[in-house]
């Protein structure tokens, strides 16, 4: 993929960039973070120093503030950051909400977000899920009243990821109960200072913070908010998916494979299974760039095979870092137990969501069938 000077030169940016501004303290607090949504406290930091440079956003056009990349630099980045080990930023801005605002807002809501997503000064978080709508987002019922300027909000939403961090939230709502249950829904901006918001903790197997359950009590929401127009939501959501469900899976799994093959590990089936997935990675990089160049299939379809291949392969890495840290063979002569086995636990716990979020395995799979078979 670098046979090409001007790429390696680009490679060879990225790192000098990564080597002076890539604090001690930022790689070590990515490299002990428990899950792919790291604090805020640990990610805000380093979007600022990447937004003084043009990088926050390696995905956005140059229009709207982002460095204008081709998919080659963006992948070549992706790969250097995890390489480095820097700490991946929150998606829900950046990467989720910002596509659909470029997509569907008006002008005058482009203009009023996207600045403050790139900045960090808006941290959102998504208002999908609920206690009977999961794989079945259709089913959802938190309701949206028109009542003059204004919708009205009552309901709830569940699995709400930093929540009680975000001061943003975008939101499907259903404002019609006629017809089939996707042509009811609306997708909705929202201030999560809102009167009538309330934000109830989710722990999670590693112990971990990382989940609420979210209330709305009355919450009125300026019909401006709206994103698309009122009960075409589910277009709006679409959309947004294939960015939640496709990326790259790769670079960032590669690193860490490749700090647990530095162990030193002699037993011959742990060695084993680490260059299977060694090799494993490599065909899903290869699919990846495939992806990336838009070679043999549709970006829904990719979006879908990446997410099944991407969050079962993180899982059986996760399987293996625990295996590994029960082996006696990693300690280090100083006593310290390296980072990725230090939180090997509470990855493997977290991790098992991973192949339920975003549409699970098993509803992707039934989209690819689709797709392939009609």
């Amino acid at each position: 993929m670098l046979n090409d000077p001007a790429l390696e030169a680009f490679q060879g940016d990225v790192r000098a960039f990564l080597e002076t501004h890539l604090t001690h303290e930022l790689r070590n607090a990515a490299a002990r973070a428990t899950s792919v949504f790291i604090d805020p406290a640990i990610t805000l930091p380093w979007q600022r120093i990447l937004n003084a440079k043009g990088w926050a956003a390696p995905d956005w056009p140059s229009e709207f503030g982002g460095p204008g990349w081709d998919e080659v630099r963006r992948y070549i980045f992706a790969a250097e950051c995890a390489r480095a080990g820097a700490p991946g930023l929150a998606p829900m801005g950046l990467k989720m909400v910002a596509p659909v605002i470029m997509h569907y807002g008006t002008p005058e809501q482009r203009a009023h977000y996207l600045p403050r997503i790139l900045s960090g000064e808006d941290y959102w978080c998504q208002g999908f899920s609920e206690p009977g709508a999961g794989s079945d987002l259709a089913a959802l019922q938190l309701r949206a009243t028109p009542d003059g300027d204004d919708y009205v909000l009552n309901g709830s939403k569940i699995w709400t990821t930093h929540a009680h961090f975000a001061n943003r939230m975008f939101a499907l709502v259903r404002t019609s109960s006629d017809g089939k249950p996707q042509a009811g829904i609306s997708f909705l901006l929202l201030d999560m200072a809102a009167s009538g918001i309330t934000v109830e903790p989710i722990r999670t197997l590693a112990g971990d913070h990382e989940f609420n359950q979210v209330f709305f009590d009355d919450v009125r929401v300026p019909q401006a908010n709206r994103l698309g127009a009122e009960n075409e939501g589910w277009s709006v959501a679409k959309h947004l998916l294939t960015f939640e469900r496709g990326g790259k899976y790769a670079p960032g799994l590669i690193a860490r494979l490749e700090r647990l093959r530095a162990q030193p590990v002699a037993d011959p089936v742990l060695r084993a299974r680490l260059d299977r997935e060694a090799v494993t990675l490599r065909a899903l990089q290869a699919l990846e760039v495939k992806a990336m160049r838009g070679i043999g299939g549709s970006a829904a379809l990719y979006a879908s095979a990446l997410k099944i291949l991407g969050t079962e392969t993180a899982q059986r890495i996760d399987t293996l870092a625990c295996d590994i840290e029960g082996y006696a063979a990693w300690a280090e002569a100083d006593g310290q137990t390296p980072a990725d086995l230090a939180v090997a636990v509470p990855r493997y716990l977290n991790d098992r969501a991973a192949s339920i979020y975003a549409g699970s395995n098993e509803i992707q799979r039934d989209l690819i069938a689709r797709l392939l078979l009609g």
